[in-house]
């Protein structure tokens, strides 16, 4: 009874297989072509492991498509077919009419029971073909009223379909030439328009132009790609160009034509965040030549195919929102740009079997581009009409401001003419009047330096308030409490004397003793002590500022005098010392220097204009971490170097070209008359010295200054 079963079971499995198996192909009419997608048996093998013998074995489903869509996939797809030749012609030929299949294997099974084959694709050499044409042909010979059994295994890192054709090899010559008449038409199309605008680039300097013919370029080589021209002339004997520039080039074009949209629509003023999206989606666009060149072409196809959506969408939004504006480029855009979605739109429905594929959906994406092409070199012409009629508008404005000129120019000199004689007169007013201010300025001038001199004095004078206070206010603190202890020390003297005059000196002396205790005497002697030290103290600070004060207050000092240069530096740091924020530290590294020959109150006013800048560049500092002056003197040859460095904020090449500049100052109107560094540089140009200053932005100042030992000598 169970052998029954699986008997039956059999037959009817194997009817079912029969039925669901797609029919025979019969080719009857050597004048005709037969598309046989509807005919064909697909498999997908996903471990891409089958031979010819193993994809025998497996269940084939049949195909319900006239030219079937195998969507983008990384597997092998088997198809299986029959072909009964019924006709009169014996040599058939069977062709692929999708160029851009990576891999593709024809299998006969022969009558003898052998296995023919013969495998093509993009990984070798368009040459190794044996035939002059992009897509796949496989003669075959089928004698008349016998039938053969085939199979075809492809590979396809993009979107595989399969329309084959069956005819005889006039039938689809015959075929081929009027494609390539209709491609032809479309190249040509192209050609011209890149060398038109390339003509309006060379004559008009328009760089949107110029990227209108790398946008074209990228446009005609898209199309020429994907049907197989670029393989066939441009590189056929590159397989790693075959192979990626099906998602190489419209990369490309679409980078192109995202610069080109920019630049056509004036994103950037028009529409700023448009422009930005725009920018965003190059950058997708750029993204996706990484899975390109890491050979993961279905993702890199997949991605391409996902961000061109994106910037087709994003392009649409930015002309429209431009257009509402009413700048007339982005309605030429628009209607272009409409047209190619349009041609997209068909081509994508035809991928996906919702319209048939025929030569109007196969011609659908080179027929929107090339009308897409002609509109947009029609705008890029209305443009230059445009600025033509705007250059004569102008050029009749500037003939008519001209000629009004003119008139007023003639009556102005009318009007001159008989105020000459008047003005001759005033003139000479005026030009005593001028002499007189000029002499004014010349000594407005002298006083501005002047006053620049003594900004320093200024500086000394804030300085010496705030230092000198500071101990004579500790010296007046004093005075009061040692006038009590000395008032009390004299009472207790007082009392002493009144002795001799006692009835009682017993009890005198207990109520002496008594006193004592209640003013403390050992608290007075100690605290007289502390006060008249701390008085000391304050006199000496206020003697050491006078020295200082005495040391720098040289400015007027006209003789050439021995100085020591340390004692020069430290008066003025001592005169800056309330200036110095408690977060500076001074760095002194002083060499052992001879006493140099200058003028001591103007090295000093030196000193004292390069310290004030270094600490107001400090100040200046958001944030203050470990800042430092540091003051380094050396001996080298006949000339003392003394290298003053601060840690503030530095200065730019251009501003440091001009620091010695009069009047020239970075501080805010009101904060500096920019004679300071003027002054330094006059200074040390008095005592045939130099100074350098080396400085860059945030890594803060370095002036080092070169003065002679012996100024006699060199003066002479």
């Amino acid at each position: 009874m169970l052998s029954k079963i699986v008997f039956w079971w059999s037959i009817f499995t194997l009817f079912f297989l029969y039925r669901i198996s797609a029919q025979q192909v019969v080719y009857k009419n050597s004048k005709s072509s037969i598309q046989i997608g509807s005919y064909l048996d697909l498999y997908t093998d996903e471990k891409d492991t089958l031979s010819i013998e193993s994809a025998r074995q497996q269940a084939f489903k049949p195909s319900d498509q006239d030219v079937p869509n195998l969507q983008i996939t990384p597997y092998t797809q088997w198809a299986k077919f029959s072909i009964l030749n019924e006709s009169d012609a014996s040599k058939l030929m069977l062709e692929v009419e999708y160029p851009i299949i990576d891999d593709i294997t024809l299998y006969e099974l022969l009558p003898d029971g052998t296995i023919k084959s013969k495998r093509m694709g993009e990984f070798t050499s368009f040459e190794d073909r044996g035939y002059d044409h992009q897509n796949y042909q496989f003669p075959i010979y089928i004698p008349q009223h016998e039938a053969r059994q085939f199979y075809l295994k492809v590979k396809a890192g993009e979107q595989l379909q399969l329309p084959i054709n069956l005819s005889t090899p006039d039938n689809i010559v015959d075929k081929n030439n009027k494609r390539e008449l209709i491609f032809g038409i479309y190249v040509g199309v192209i050609l011209a328009m890149i060398f038109y605008n390339l003509f309006i680039y060379i004559s008009t300097r328009d760089n949107s132009y110029l990227i209108y013919v790398s946008y074209i370029i990228c446009t005609g080589l898209t199309q020429v790609t994907l049907q197989g021209y670029s393989f066939r002339f441009l590189y056929p004997h590159s397989t790693w160009l075959a192979m990626h520039a099906t998602a190489l080039v419209p990369i490309f074009n679409g980078l192109t034509a995202l610069v080109f949209i920019q630049k056509f629509l004036s994103t950037r003023i028009n529409y700023p965040i448009g422009h930005k999206l725009l920018n965003v989606t190059f950058c997708l666009y750029s993204i996706c030549l990484v899975p390109t060149f890491l050979d993961q072409y279905n993702y890199a196809q997949i991605l391409v195919q996902l961000v061109a959506f994106i910037g087709a969408i994003v392009a649409l939004i930015v002309a429209y929102r431009i257009s509402l504006k009413g700048v007339s480029a982005a309605r030429f855009f628009l209607l272009a740009w409409s047209i190619f979605l349009l041609s997209i739109f068909v081509f994508v429905l035809r991928n996906f079997n919702l319209l048939p594929f025929n030569n109007f959906t196969d011609y659908a994406l080179q027929i929107g581009s090339a009308l897409e092409v002609l509109l947009l070199s029609f705008a890029l012409a209305h443009k230059i009409n445009v600025f033509k009629a705007e250059k004569e508008a102008s050029q009749q404005i500037a003939l008519a401001i001209s000629q009004e000129n003119e008139r007023l120019v003639r009556e102005q000199n009318i009007i001159l003419e008989s105020k000459v004689k008047d003005r001759t007169e005033d003139l000479q007013a005026t030009n005593l009047e001028l002499n007189n201010a000029l002499t004014n300025l010349k000594e407005a001038q002298t006083r501005l330096v002047e006053k620049e001199k003594m900004a320093s004095l200024g500086q000394l004078t804030a300085g010496i308030a705030h230092e000198i206070n500071n101990p004579i206010n500790f010296v007046t603190s004093n005075i009061k409490p040692l006038k009590l202890d000395i008032a009390d020390l004299q009472e207790l003297l007082n009392r002493y004397d009144e002795l001799s005059a006692s009835q009682n000196i017993p009890q005198s002396l207990a109520s002496i003793e008594a006193f004592k205790k209640e003013i403390d005497i050992n608290y007075i002697h100690e605290e007289i002590s502390s006060l008249i030290k701390g008085i000391e103290d304050g006199a000496a600070r206020t003697a050491e500022i006078v020295k200082g004060l005495r040391t720098f207050s040289r400015l007027d000092e006209s003789e050439v005098k021995s100085i020591d240069i340390h004692e020069g530096l430290d008066s003025t740091l001592v005169l800056l010392r309330n200036a110095i924020p408690p977060y500076v530290n001074i760095v002194k590294e002083y060499g052992n220097l001879p006493k140099i020959e200058c003028y001591a109150g103007k090295i000093n006013q030196v000193f004292m204009n390069i310290f004030s800048n270094a600490l107001n560049a400090i100040k200046t500092k958001k944030e203050h971490h470990n800042e430092a002056i540091s003051i380094q003197t050396q001996l080298e040859g006949n000339f003392v170097i003394i290298t003053i460095k601060d840690t503030g904020i530095g200065m730019s090449e251009a501003v440091r070209e001009k620091i010695f500049d009069p009047f020239f100052t970075t501080k805010d109107v009101g904060e500096g008359t920019g004679l300071g560094l003027s002054i330094v540089f006059s200074i040390i140009e008095k005592h045939r010295g130099r100074i350098i200053v080396n400085s860059a932005p945030g890594e803060g100042a370095e002036f080092i200054i070169y003065l002679p030992l012996n100024l006699a000598n060199h003066l002479s």
